[in-house]
């Protein structure tokens, strides 16, 4: 099969072919539809994720058409069209019973911890736990920018902050996952504000709904979101996992706000200076969410599927797989607005 592979950090991925990968037993192999490029695949390929080891095909936010079914599997066929969320949880564990998929301690996780979907073909064990349906409305490039931009923002809007209609958002950061904070808030009656350095991206924002955005180059974002809010946002996302975003999404919470780090802090940034003066005095409480279990995808899919919120804005860029490089580089500067999703596998 074709597929990207990461050789040298910061290095040009090699459009090249490999073997197409085994089906492992309670597991299926899909036939990539989509595959999206995402900050964290910047992370593997700058070589700051611990996990990922040469040589290496990245990719995690991918859905596809089931092509083999391993031994063990009865929820699936060939030709079934699915998504998987990029953690991969084993469906035995004790946390996996009690529904805490994403912390569970076998989880596999493609583009990660095994080759991931820059490829024509990936492998995805524990298919039954993991894998769900596509809806006949949903197009493949949107499935994949679900990936874990959406699905992250889901769960730490709604399984995590418990963000209430009326209540005010503050996102830091106006990438994928703030967007599909923006999105996702609106659409549950939240007023959004949202906070980046990018003028085309805080363009972007006001035009899909934002009640307002802050431009941080031109002061304390923090404080001009307690302005804009009266007092303070009541739930704030991270979405960069950078120091400055991290400390500002904390000042910029009324008392007894909520905040969810759902940017990565890797390399320098893994250990951060934060204000606990902010958390005792404001009583604040502070989350870190990483995916989403797959039992949760029917509401959200409902909620696209059902036509109450649009995502499709999200998506900036269909490019071929040979464009995979340019688009990981793009991320050591600020990126332009949207997602880029890879629906050319032979190119």
């Amino acid at each position: 099969m074709r597929a990207a592979l990461l050789t040298g950090w910061r290095q040009p991925l090699e459009v090249t072919g490999v073997a197409d990968p085994d089906c492992p037993a309670g597991g299926v192999v899909l036939k990539v539809l989509a595959c999206g490029i995402c900050r964290s695949d910047w992370h593997s390929w700058t070589g700051a994720d611990p996990d990922v080891a040469l040589p290496h095909i990245p990719g995690h936010e991918y859905c596809g058409v089931v092509e083999a079914v391993g031994p063990g599997v009865t929820r699936w066929h060939l030709g079934d069209r699915v998504i998987a969320p990029f953690i991969l949880a084993c469906g035995h564990c004790p946390d996996c019973a009690a529904g805490n998929q994403t912390i569970c301690a076998n989880q596999v996780l493609p583009g990660f911890t095994q080759a991931g979907a820059f490829a024509e073909y990936v492998a995805v064990p524990f298919a039954d736990t993991n894998l769900t349906p596509l809806p006949d409305s949903m197009a493949p490039d949107l499935a994949a920018a679900l990936g874990c931009r959406v699905t992250t923002a889901w769960q730490a809007l709604t399984g995590r902050a418990a963000l209430r209609p009326g209540e005010w958002l503050a996102v830091f950061g106006g990438g994928g996952v703030g967007v599909s904070a923006l999105l996702l808030g609106r659409a549950l009656g939240a007023r959004v504000v949202v906070v980046d350095v990018v003028p085309e991206k805080l363009d972007h924002a006001k035009s899909l709904g934002a009640d307002a955005v802050v431009d941080a180059r031109a002061g304390d974002a923090a404080l001009a979101v307690r302005e804009i809010t009266g007092g303070g946002a009541d739930v704030a996302i991270e979405a960069l996992g950078i120091p400055d975003t991290t400390v500002g999404a904390l000042k910029s919470l009324r008392k007894l706000g909520r905040m969810v780090q759902i940017g990565m802090p890797a390399g320098d940034h893994s250990t951060m200076e934060i204000p606990m003066d902010a958390v005792y005095s404001g009583q604040l409480a502070v989350f870190g969410t990483r995916g989403m279990a797959a039992w949760r995808y029917p509401s959200l899919l409902s909620l696209i599927d059902g036509g109450h919120v649009d995502l499709t804005p999200l998506i900036a860029r269909r490019v071929a797989l040979s464009d995979a490089s340019a688009e990981l580089a793009a991320f050591d500067a600020p990126a332009p607005p949207g997602v880029a999703v890879i629906t050319d596998f032979a190119a």
